[in-house]
């Protein structure tokens, strides 16, 4: 029943908000994996980017797509905890430290061979600047150093629907796929190769937009 409810949340409220009021406009859709288990990396600036990134993959693979969210902000409640959890389909998570290992839902997923769409940033920063990324999707990839990381860099839902507003405004989003990454063997390192990654997407999407402008 959850799955089927996940699909009807991609086609009754995704599609039609991301595609249409929106509008969506995709580069290297095929780099996204085609099965799980899989991690999506993409950077954040809006609630809209959960659905999103949602509309990328076949309704078949929707769920097994698993967005992994902050716990302490959508489970708040019992209404937002049921529509997260049974619609949206997250894998929440605990931001504040506590003696369980945080890590344990996303272990589970990947090894059912879940796709997780991981936002780096840990939260939703200044409207269409990447803030910097946090540690913990480097040890995520230690653990499954044969799990490919596929970077994702989105433009425009920042400005269509930015934090701390409640107003919809229709801007049309490009999204920007980049190679799959893998563990490098040191932290620092894999932390750095991803940031170069999104950064490099980023002014792609600069370099096509002035294109644009001259022609």
């Amino acid at each position: 029943m959850r799955s089927l409810l996940r699909i009807l949340f991609v086609v009754l409220i995704a599609y039609p908000v991301v595609r249409v009021l929106i509008g969506i406009h995709v580069r290297h859709r095929t780099r996204l994996p085609a099965h799980g288990p899989a991690i999506v990396a993409a950077n954040h600036n809006s609630h809209l980017d959960t659905l999103a990134l949602l509309t990328l993959f076949p309704l078949r693979q929707i769920p097994r797509v698993r967005p992994v969210a902050a716990a302490d902000y959508f489970l708040r409640n019992r209404l937002l905890a049921w529509i997260s959890l049974n619609l949206v389909g997250i894998l929440p998570i605990a931001r504040t430290v506590r003696k369980s290992d945080p890590l344990t839902g996303c272990c589970e997923a990947l090894d059912r061979g879940d796709i997780l769409v991981v936002f780096p940033e840990g939260t939703r920063g200044e409207p269409e600047k990447l803030g910097e990324l946090k540690t913990g999707i480097a040890h995520l990839a230690e653990r499954y150093p044969q799990v490919p990381i596929v970077p994702v860099y989105m433009h425009g839902l920042g400005m269509a629907l930015p934090k701390g507003e409640a107003m919809l405004v229709p801007f049309f989003c490009d999204v920007y796929v980049g190679r799959a990454l893998h563990w490098s063997g040191d932290r620092r390192a894999f932390m750095n190769d991803l940031t170069e990654s999104l950064r490099q997407l980023g002014r792609k999407h600069l370099a096509a937009h002035d294109q644009e402008a001259i022609h």
